[in-house]
């Protein structure tokens, strides 16, 4: 099964094409193109976000944006976003970030994340995410989570290392 891209990078199924990429045994899109490969199909590979139904409406130039409606079953006790699902939407907005910097040709692992919680999040949630600096093996990125009235909901930075997408 391939999935569909547009601005709006849904985990919706779509149609198969006549040029699809090859698919590798684990499910993962294997693009290359003269020795580079394309990453910008891995988000929607995540099943975790279909669960949440995460949205990655745009990651172009080092920045990206995640929309999530909240729903009762990912609440707290406080019927507020569960603190595990905004940390995700915020490690997904900067690994977005950081994939678009190098406009797909790499991918990402986490490997750090400081998060701050300022506000319960209810409601549509946005997640802004930005690259922000970093090297040839690291890239430093940041964002933030709005609410409906563009109140700042949570905030994190993170490092992402470049790995080799074929892995």
């Amino acid at each position: 099964m391939t999935m569909s891209f547009t601005d709006t990078d849904t985990c919706s199924p779509a149609p198969p094409e006549a040029d699809a990429p090859a698919r590798t045994p684990e499910g993962i899109d294997a693009v290359s193109h003269a020795g580079a490969s394309d990453t910008s199909r891995l988000y929607a590979q995540v099943g975790f976000n279909h669960l949440l139904n995460l949205r990655r409406e745009m990651a172009r130039d080092g920045v990206s944006r995640l929309v999530l409606d909240t729903r009762p079953d990912l609440t707290n006790n406080f019927h507020n976003a569960h603190g595990g699902v905004l940390m995700t939407m915020l490690d997904g907005a900067m690994s977005s970030a950081a994939l678009s910097s190098t406009n797909f040709q790499r991918a990402v692992v986490t490997v750090d994340m400081s998060t701050q919680f300022f506000k319960p999040g209810r409601g549509r949630l946005v997640a802004h995410g930005r690259a922000s600096g970093g090297g040839r093996s690291v890239c430093f990125c940041e964002a933030h989570i709005t609410d409906d009235s563009g109140d700042v909901v949570a905030r994190a930075m993170g490092a992402f290392k470049f790995v080799d997408p074929q892995r």
